[in-house]
């Protein structure tokens, strides 16, 4: 025997599906950046080739991974955006966003990384002559637009910061006045699809200083092997942040939030419960930044168990749908 009591959709949307507005200026933001990386990696790839530099080079084609990369990020946003009270997604679009982070990330360890690895060794085993001074003069402007790309980024988060902080009074938690701390979820709330875009930008940005260090080095000290060197280094940094993007961004498309600080609380709530009730089954996934859906099922002798941990999750502001189910506890 059971009963199931359920919260409704926290949601601005007609159908009541989606749970962000979406973040305009960062869409902005990310598309301009799109364009002036677009730019500079045409600079630079030309540039490179034409004067010797791997390091430039290598820069270049990784300012081609995040031009990608923001270009999907800008399509996301639209994507998502558009279809947002589209009535065949459950729990709305954000995870438009995560997949186009994961797929950026996967063609970027896959295809960049390793085409920078392979042409730096090559040039090391082959060197040519290097023009230096031409070199150095587009490695630093598209440092110049690394930095101005970073900037309109960052300008983006400020909808997303300023979102993840609106909720931080306390809350009379489980009603024994017991604040309840939203700060614990803030690594959750970020958007994950601007973040992906502001670390390819930061990234591509410690790339073109590699390449600057190394160009300086061959001209000043003759030091020419430093510059395929770079572009190895280059290609282990662009590795090492798609690998952890692939992580990321992985664990939200896989649901893998069992052991978010939410799930200890939603646990806790179930303890604390003025009616006696056990945790059976507990089911957590995220559908929006900072925002989350859980089906539980208690345990317990009295059917008001259900409306009783409904209640007392009813404080957590993350958690836009909540559906307990009781279950009768055995004689």
């Amino acid at each position: 025997m059971s009963s199931t009591h359920s919260t409704p959709l926290r949601s601005p949307c007609k159908h009541g599906h989606c749970f962000d507005t979406g973040n305009p200026l960062a869409e902005r933001g990310t598309r301009l950046a799109m364009w002036l990386t677009l730019v500079m990696m045409v600079a630079e790839i030309v540039g490179g080739w034409w004067y010797g530099s791997m390091a430039l080079l290598a820069d270049g084609w990784h300012m081609g991974s995040h031009a990608i990369a923001l270009g999907l990020a800008a399509f996301a946003y639209a994507y998502a955006r558009k279809h947002a009270a589209d009535p065949r997604y459950a729990f709305g679009t954000w995870k438009v966003e995560v997949l186009a982070s994961y797929t950026s990330a996967l063609l970027l360890l896959l295809g960049i990384a390793g085409l920078m690895l392979y042409e730096s060794v090559h040039r090391m085993l082959n060197p040519v002559a290097i023009h230096y001074n031409e070199a150095l003069v587009v490695a630093i402007i598209g440092l110049g637009v690394n930095l101005v790309c970073a900037w309109l980024l960052h300008r983006g988060s400020g909808h997303d910061h300023g979102h993840a902080h609106a909720h931080d009074h306390d809350h009379d938690h489980h009603g024994h006045g017991q604040p309840h701390d939203h700060h614990a979820h803030d690594d959750h709330q970020h958007d994950l699809n601007l973040h992906a875009a502001y670390i390819h930008v930061l990234t591509d940005a410690a790339t073109s200083v590699l390449a600057i260090v190394a160009l300086f080095a061959g001209k000043w000290w003759g030091a020419g092997w430093m510059d395929p060197v770079m572009g190895i280094v280059g290609s282990v940094l662009v590795a090492s942040w798609a690998i952890s993007l692939l992580r990321k961004s992985g664990r939200v498309l896989l649901d893998a939030h069992m052991t978010d600080p939410v799930a200890e609380e939603i646990r806790e709530a179930v303890e604390q419960s003025p009616v006696p009730a056990s945790l059976a089954d507990m089911h957590l996934w995220r559908v929006g930044k900072g925002k989350y859906a859980v089906l539980l099922s208690v345990l317990s002798a009295d059917p008001a168990a259900a409306e009783a941990v409904r209640k007392a999750l009813a404080v957590h502001e993350e958690l836009v749908h909540v559906n307990v189910e009781w279950l009768a506890q055995p004689a």
